[in-house]
């Protein structure tokens, strides 16, 4: 049984969280990103927040300075958070991210592709699955899910529906991890991240014109709102209806809207994910605590995305206004 958790025994790493905030990438530095003359102009700006400076027409370099970036925030984490599984709850997309392309990269090299903050190494994943032709070697959870997603491809040749099997591994896993802390705010914020998938295949589902038997295959329960509301709303379109009550109402809307009226759904992603980072940016009202944790590792992940956005949009010579719309809202 998990003890109980004290908010006093988080004091000493909401206090080093607090200051690193400050090294958080904010608007005003995200909007001198988007302005900047250069491409090297905008990753010296990178460098006040605490990245290390890198060749910005190097795809293999940004993803380096980010995967750095990830692991100097776990180091941290796991120095000085009081219950390092909460972090580990983190750590399982990447695990699971690595899974999706080994087994859909046959024998392509995909080593690129691959993001070592999990709780396997990367290189490990790769390699070992391909000299044992099996996934024993996985946590028990993402064993299964490798097992089935290779069935799965292998049936049907649909990458999509494999990764959807191993997406709901996923979020299971998560979401039981999480459980198991006892941390309702945790709980919250994954909760919150499953009706934000379940709320993206809804839409696109809706978009493309397809069935409900189709759109089950791609929903995950353990969300506030459950399957069959999904389900419900797909079928008799009251997107708006069913999350009228969550953290993702506005999203919800703009979903119907662009189901109605076609077009991008770039504003409709977004929302999405500023929901998500909302639930988490709950944190910021409260001093010291678990929740201080939570929603700091949330922060940094949503940096890291915008980050991502700014520099691969001006690598492709994307106007600023059509990047500065995909960007995410930043925690501070």
């Amino acid at each position: 049984m998990t003890k109980k958790r004290k908010d006093t025994d988080y004091l000493t790493i909401s206090a080093r969280i607090r200051s690193m905030e400050r090294n958080l990438l904010d608007r005003p530095r995200m909007e001198r990103m988007l302005d900047a003359t250069t491409d090297a102009d905008a990753v010296r700006i990178l460098t006040e927040v605490g990245y290390e400076a890198f060749d910005p027409a190097s795809e293999r370099a940004l993803n380096a300075a980010l995967l750095h970036r990830r692991e100097e925030l776990f180091g941290e984490l796991y120095r000085y958070a009081p219950e390092p599984e909460i972090v580990d709850v983190f750590r399982l997309k990447y695990d699971y991210h690595n899974l999706k392309a080994v087994l859909k990269a046959g024998s392509s090299d995909v080593s690129r592709l691959l993001v070592d903050a999990g709780r396997v190494k990367a290189a490990d994943l790769l390699q070992r699955s391909r000299e044992s032709g099996n996934w024993d070697f996985l946590p028990p959870a993402m064993a299964a899910a490798a097992r089935e997603g290779r069935r799965v491809l292998a049936e049907t040749g649909d990458p999509q529906r494999s990764d959807a099997v191993v997406d709901r591994a996923w979020l299971a896993e998560m979401l039981q991890m999480a459980e198991e802390t006892r941390c309702a705010y945790l709980v919250d914020y994954i909760r919150a991240t499953i009706d934000a998938a379940n709320l993206r295949s809804v839409v696109r589902t809706l978009r493309m014109g397809r069935t409900a038997a189709f759109l089950k295959e791609f929903l995950f329960p353990g969300g506030v709102v459950s399957v069959d509301n999904c389900l419900k709303a797909a079928v008799n379109g009251e997107v708006e209806q069913v999350y009228r009550t969550t953290v993702l109402r506005e999203a919800a809307r703009a979903g119907k809207e662009a189901v109605e009226a076609g077009g991008s759904l770039t504003a409709f992603e977004k929302l999405c994910d500023d929901a998500v980072m909302a639930q988490a940016g709950k944190a910021r009202r409260i001093p010291f605590g678990v929740e201080v944790v939570i929603g700091f590792v949330a922060a940094r992940e949503a940096e890291v995305g915008n980050v991502r956005i700014i520099l691969a949009g001006r690598m492709a010579g994307l106007p600023a206004d059509t990047i500065r719309e995909r960007l995410r809202e930043s925690y501070v």
